[in-house]
């Protein structure tokens, strides 16, 4: 048989295993020539650094600089105007960070705040959903140099992109302080295990001996079919959107001590505008597993993925397809062989929030953590509120550590009582606490977009603030300005703003035009479905006014006296169905 032609992928280790219809017939997707020609992802990425007519990298290496966590991008604002001064465009390229549940050190926050202002033509640090950071504007001649320097502060950027398990996300939870270092230290192994072997990374940006590759015993020498996520979540806390991601280890304690997970596999957000074969799914619970099993049905659920999943069609490689290609019990069965195990009966959770909360709080250990709002994660200094200074300045004192969070916001942890007062005085006088912030703001998120994400079709990052503006006045207008919606807004459907999550979730379509997606709910377990299509930022408004105005005046009140939100009004009223199995409701 012709390699570029397959029945199922390329098993790098024996052949494919389990039952059911598991082959995917057609020609390979061209990612998985470049994968297979890459050397384990070296390809020519050394030799294009070399390069200085261009700023950018070639074909290939365009697409590998990815599994190293960069993105090549361009300023598209000046794109056009380059273009007529016969240049090309601005090529520079954006870092995500490996940070395993997103805590880092001042002394690595400090250094990375230097290279920012140094080296980078934004000078911004960017926190994201992926709960890390990013680096934006980063031109070729200082790509080496931002590895060397993550490098010597013991970060990396290893497998935040590409067709691997990427960075793995935990609840930022400061309050119960033992049950979240149990689980911050899971998700710390599971990064690792999981973690592409090849030393590609070391040989190329940080002159490390080169030592050849001969198996990737998880990923496979052609790795995974897409992109894979990974979290650990501790309920009733939702922050990381466990229907987000392909594999979630659930949180399951007694007394205090972590006992085991629930696994939920399958979740997943991106779509293609005009697909239907593309959607957003929720994840499945698999069931119990006790603590000693945890890194086994990982890289079981890892590998069934990796030997069942599409390598034909990108569209539906992701794990959410094949779980609905194959079915969810032959899947889950596979990866009970492989584990060696029999899932239990899934142990009781429930998921009531998913926000952060901010101000202060006490964890049981007696230190104090603070949770600063940090609006679309963009850490900048701004006219009379300089941002970027004000956590530089905590960073020089702070005795704990930061912990990013799932949600583009940052907690000061681990705070003595005798230190409050100090690192609270640095964060008001830097604009990093306001108490005048409105709920609303606090659970409003958007992804980067425009200038620099190449995929965007529509504004994200830079609408979403007066877009808040407006749906304060609006809640303001029918008295309920202490209330607040789960808003999101996406520059396209890959969904890394998770609008898929939201009460309203804005998609976009093109300039200044969004699908509006309505009924979502406060625990981040239900997809929105379709309200209006292709609609302008002024009609978006003119909407939400009357939307809101009938919630606020026909909602219920439960036994326990809290308003009815939103995501359910809509759902209970008829605006929109709920949706309940992706593939059949979400399109219908």
């Amino acid at each position: 048989m012709p390699l570029d032609t397959v029945t199922g992928p390329l098993p790098a280790q024996g052949p494919v295993q389990g039952e059911g219809p598991i082959v995917v017939e057609g020609n390979l997707a061209d990612n998985e020539r470049l994968k297979r020609e890459s050397n384990f992802l070296r390809g020519t990425i050394a030799n294009d650094l070399q390069d200085r007519i261009t700023g950018g990298f070639s074909a290939d290496n365009f697409q590998l600089i990815r599994f190293h966590g960069m993105y090549q991008q361009d300023d598209r604002d000046i794109r056009a105007e380059r273009q007529k001064q016969k240049l090309e465009p601005m090529h520079n390229v954006m870092l995500r960070a490996r940070m395993p549940g997103g805590i880092i050190k001042p002394d690595q926050w400090l250094a990375i705040d230097k290279f920012a202002e140094e080296s980078t033509e934004y000078g911004s640090i960017r926190l994201t959903t992926r709960q890390t950071f990013q680096f934006h504007g980063v031109l070729k001649p200082n790509i080496k140099l931002m590895h060397q320097t993550l490098n010597s502060i013991g970060i990396d950027s290893i497998a935040t992109a590409g067709d691997v398990n990427r960075n793995v996300l935990c609840t930022s939870n400061p309050v119960e302080s033992k049950l979240h270092q149990d689980a911050y230290e899971w998700a710390k192994k599971i990064s690792e295990h999981l973690l592409p072997k090849t030393k590609a990374y070391a040989e190329i940006w940080l002159d490390g001996e080169k030592i050849e590759t001969t198996e990737e015993p998880i990923l496979g020498s052609t790795y995974l079919p897409r992109k894979f996520k990974t979290t650990v979540v501790i309920p009733p806390q939702n922050d990381v959107d466990v229907h987000a991601n392909d594999l979630n280890f659930v949180a399951i304690a007694q007394n205090g001590e972590l006992i085991g997970f629930n696994v939920l596999v399958g979740g997943g957000l991106a779509m293609t505008w005009g697909d239907k074969a593309t959607y957003p799914r929720r994840a499945d619970d698999f069931g119990f597993i006790p603590l000693e099993k945890t890194l086994d049905v990982a890289a079981a659920v890892v590998t069934t993925q990796r030997d069942w999943g599409n390598r034909v069609n990108r569209k539906n490689a992701k794990t959410k397809y094949t779980l609905d290609r194959v079915g969810v019990d032959v899947f889950k069965a596979e990866v009970e062989n492989r584990a060696g195990i029999a899932f239990e009966a899934s142990k009781p959770y429930k998921f009531t929030e998913r926000g952060d909360s901010f101000g202060w709080v006490a964890g049981i250990d007696g230190k104090h953590h603070l949770t600063l709002f940090i609006e679309n994660g963009r850490l900048l200094d701004y006219p009379n509120k300089p941002l970027k200074t004000g956590v530089r300045e905590i960073a020089l004192v702070h005795k704990g550590d930061f912990r990013m969070t799932a949600n583009q916001n940052l907690i000061v942890a681990g705070v003595a009582e005798a230190d409050k007062a100090a690192i609270e005085k640095i964060a008001r006088d830097h604009g990093l606490l306001n108490d005048s912030t409105s709920n609303q703001r606090k659970n409003s998120m958007a992804c980067v977009a425009f200038p620099t994400c190449p995929l965007a079709m529509a504004e994200a990052e830079r609408y979403l603030p007066g877009l808040v503006d407006d749906v304060e006045g609006l809640l303001s207008k029918h008295n309920a300005a202490e209330d607040s919606i789960v808003l999101r807004v996406t520059g396209c459907p890959n969904g890394c703003g998770r609008a898929m999550l939201a009460e309203v979730g804005l998609v976009g379509k093109g300039p200044g035009k969004y699908n509006m997606y309505l009924g979502g709910n406060l625990g981040g377990t239900r997809i929105p479905k379709l309200y209006k299509e292709n609609v302008d930022e002024q009609s978006i408004i003119a909407e939400l006014d009357t939307l809101i105005g009938r919630w606020v005046a026909e909602r219920t009140v439960d036994a326990e006296g809290n308003n009815e939100a939103f995501g359910d009004y809509v759902i209970r009223a008829g605006v929109v169905d709920e949706v309940i199995i992706s593939v059949r409701d979400f399109h219908d």
